[in-house]
């Protein structure tokens, strides 16, 4: 029998990712991958997959999937409000915890809960395409499987290697909020004013509504610049902090562009970005500095803190 999932809504923004692929900014290819890696890991950990299974991302409505073939499990993570349907029952899914569905059966990924990005799971391989070592989707470059193109209403996505069991696994788990997001200084902090610096660690931002997987616009006070608003385009990371002319800083995230001309006021560390990409528009922000090493024991602690959650399941 074929496995499948056939796709009735696609959902917002909906899209395959692993851990992205790396290496590549020197051509211009962005790693793009999971928004938020924890969520992303604890999927896969959940059904006893290899870490780096693709998986479906969605943003705030996901899809409407129903299935075709054998019996096969599937977990979602993040703060998701989902139903699976079994003919004329409906149950009411909880997060971080595998379920087993059959031929018909359907899953509607309602929308995510005061947060952003949710992860679907499967015990099993969707049949995808990789591209330079990655399936990750990055739609502003139609990069990656699915023609680099999002999931939508209509598709068949064949499943492969099903791995099915009775055993449900289920891991106690609450995503916590986060407001204070903590940076280190950015390669240009000195071009802004003395006014500015302070404005950016003192003063509220909020999420703009113009925020995607490529990055984080803020709206707040504006950081005054008094050097140049413009500047040779240097290569970006994943959580630097771009300030434009306007003075409205930016948060470049999985698929930013790998170069940019504005000048960089700091970079979120790595510990917070999981947190940091869950917050939706009109989301309060505000920034606190910390010292390089400080982030790098900050990342190594959410590593193990990660391998932890992961090991209790």
């Amino acid at each position: 029998m074929n496995n499948f999932f056939e796709i009735l809504r696609g959902g917002i923004n909906t899209t395959f990712q692993d851990v992205g692929r790396n290496n590549l900014h020197h051509i211009g290819i962005s790693s793009s991958g999971a928004m938020d890696n924890r969520n992303f890991q604890l999927s896969n950990s959940i059904l006893g997959n290899k870490s780096n299974n693709p998986v479906i991302e969605f943003a705030y409505q996901g899809p409407l999937i129903k299935f075709h073939g054998d019996k096969i499990n599937f977990v979602i993570t993040g703060e998701v409000i989902f139903k699976i349907v079994k003919g004329k029952n409906e149950i009411i899914g909880n997060c971080y915890e595998s379920y087993t569905i059959e031929e018909g059966d359907k899953i509607d990924i309602i929308s995510t809960n005061k947060s952003v990005y949710g992860y679907l799971a499967i015990s099993g391989d969707f049949d995808l395409k990789f591209q330079w070592g990655s399936c990750s989707i990055n739609t502003k470059a139609n990069i990656g499987s699915n023609n680099g193109k999002k999931i939508i209403s209509g598709q068949k996505i064949n499943i492969l290697n099903i791995l099915s069991y009775e055993m449900k696994k289920k891991l106690n788990f609450v995503n916590t909020k986060i407001e204070k997001i903590r940076v280190i200084k950015g390669t240009n902090y000195n071009y802004f004013s003395d006014k500015g610096v302070k404005s950016f660690f003192k003063d509220d931002f909020f999420v703009s509504k113009l925020s995607d997987r490529m990055g984080m616009r803020l709206e707040g006070p504006k950081i005054e610049n008094i050097v140049e608003t413009n500047i040779r385009s240097e290569g970006l990371v994943k959580g630097v902090i771009q300030v434009p002319a306007d003075g409205n800083p930016i948060i470049m995230l999985s698929d930013h562009g790998t170069i940019g001309g504005y000048p960089k006021i700091g970079v979120v560390i790595s510990a917070d970005i999981d947190k940091l990409v869950q917050l939706s528009p009109g989301s309060k922000i505000k920034f606190q500095e910390i010292e390089l090493e400080d982030a790098e024991t900050l990342f190594k602690l959410y590593e193990l803190e990660t391998q932890n959650l992961i090991s209790q399941i």
